[in-house]
């Protein structure tokens, strides 16, 4: 909380000497990694998207923000054992990245930056979902209802069209899932964490 306040006020302190502020819209492609707190499940990466507006600061010194309201999809697959079907866990969750970037130009017309900060997710519709326990995998999966993570990345500014990539790390657990009574006595019943970690790449377009 600490942290959120000081970025607050940064926030309000950047926005007293801003310069121009650009509306947009902002959309992209999310690669999702999740893992399990068991090692001997394995998870594959499916391909989310992303879309909502967003809105720039800049200061005329490099120095400035973004922050954007995002509705996004991602899902992952958990293998099956035992020759039984996989799962497929999906989320759908409105999340609001903020982040402190710094920009170089390149001329008048384009320049590069790098970006950090935080993001927050609030997860929408049904947070639990039941399977079938002949899958061999999972009977449940829970989400949280809000998730924290962090974004770190880089990107290049054209015009009016921004391109940038990120690489976004889950901070604490995105859920748990309950494993099937049909797997061995060692886990069947049990509660594994997991946690999302996932690489975006993102187009937004400045109005």
């Amino acid at each position: 909380m600490r942290k959120f306040l000081l970025l607050a006020v940064l926030m309000a302190a950047l926005s007293v000497n801003a310069q121009s502020i650009k509306l947009g819209i902002k959309g992209g492609l999310d690669l999702t990694d999740m893992t399990l707190s068991k090692d001997d499940f394995s998870s594959s990466n499916r391909t989310g998207f992303f879309i909502g507006p967003t809105v720039k600061l800049s200061t005329g010194t490099g120095l400035g923000f973004d922050i954007s309201g995002l509705y996004n999809h991602r899902s992952f697959k958990v293998d099956g054992v035992d020759g039984h079907e996989s799962n497929t866990l999906k989320q759908n969750q409105f999340i609001v990245p903020v982040n402190v970037r710094y920009g170089f130009g390149l001329g008048s017309l384009a320049s590069i930056f790098v970006f950090a900060g935080p993001q927050f997710g609030f997860n929408l519709g049904s947070k639990n979902t039941n399977y079938d326990e002949t899958s061999g995998t999972i009977s449940e999966w829970r989400l949280r209802d809000a998730n924290y993570s962090v974004n770190v990345g880089a990107g290049v500014l054209l015009g009016s069209i921004q391109v940038s990539a990120n690489y976004n790390v889950g901070l604490g657990k995105a859920g748990e899932a309950t494993f099937s009574n049909s797997i061995d006595a060692a886990v069947k019943g049990s509660k594994k964490d997991c946690n999302a970690k996932s690489f975006q790449l993102a187009v937004a377009y400045y109005f």
